[in-house]
């Protein structure tokens, strides 16, 4: 697979949604993922990141003009011991809440299935990390409605052992504007990742369409340690 241009990727599409990038920097001592948010309506752009315990929740930025909470208010980051979770909805309380009863990540989201959000059928985007002594893996989710028919629910789950550091990949809710929006085709891309957080990061907000974009959260990992570095940028700040 041909590795991507992420501030490309972004800089092409005004609409890719929300997006999840987890991958390992190229000196292979940290595991990455970022997570964004984007909107058209004024309830979806109403939004900011705030730090809850170890991961983010979603919250109204200005609460007088929220008007529907239902899918846009989540966490979407949440920590598990030493699995990294990181969706798009408030399934990371239903991949939470299983995966500490043991089940797989997989089997935690076939409860789930793409929002009821039609006539869009928004993908559940979901990735789990998983850092244990000093080895590092990774998994992805796609749930999608049928070519838009919410009649069936396609069911992807991409894994990813002992990464290759420099890669990462990348996976969004929308292939790109339309109306209704066309849902992500196809496996997660292959995308580069930086050694420097605080470069990638000023990376992705920079390449992210300045009209659509809310919010970004950028976490490095130390593969070694578990200690981590977030960033959170909101354009409602």
């Amino acid at each position: 697979m041909e590795m991507l241009s992420i501030e490309k990727e972004l800089q092409g599409n005004a609409y890719p949604g929300r997006g999840i990038i987890i991958g390992k920097t190229p000196d292979g001592t940290k595991a990455v993922t970022a997570y964004f948010i984007m909107g058209r309506s004024e309830n979806s752009r109403n939004r900011v990141f705030v730090t809850e315990g170890e991961g983010i929740r979603t919250q109204a930025y200005d609460p007088s003009k929220l008007t529907d909470p239902s899918l846009i208010i989540y966490a979407p980051v949440r920590v598990l011991g030493n699995r990294t979770i990181v969706t798009n909805g408030d399934q990371t309380d239903t991949i939470y809440d299983r995966m500490d009863r043991e089940l797989t990540f997989e089997q935690s989201l076939r409860c789930r299935e793409f929002e009821p959000d039609g006539p869009n059928y928004t993908p559940r985007i979901s990735g789990v990390m998983h850092i244990e002594d000093s080895k590092y893996d990774y998994a992805m989710s796609i749930l999608k409605s049928n070519n838009g028919d919410p009649s069936c629910c396609n069911r992807y789950t991409f894994t990813y052992d002992n990464p290759v550091a420099g890669e990462g990949h990348f996976i969004h809710t929308y292939k790109c504007d339309g109306n209704p929006l066309p849902s992500f085709e196809g496996e997660p891309k292959l995308v580069n990742i930086l050694d420097d957080m605080n470069a990638y990061t000023e990376l992705l907000w920079g390449s992210l369409n300045e009209e659509n974009k809310v919010s970004l959260f950028v976490r490095y990992i130390d593969i070694a340690t578990g200690t981590y570095e977030t960033k959170i940028i909101n354009k409602n700040a």
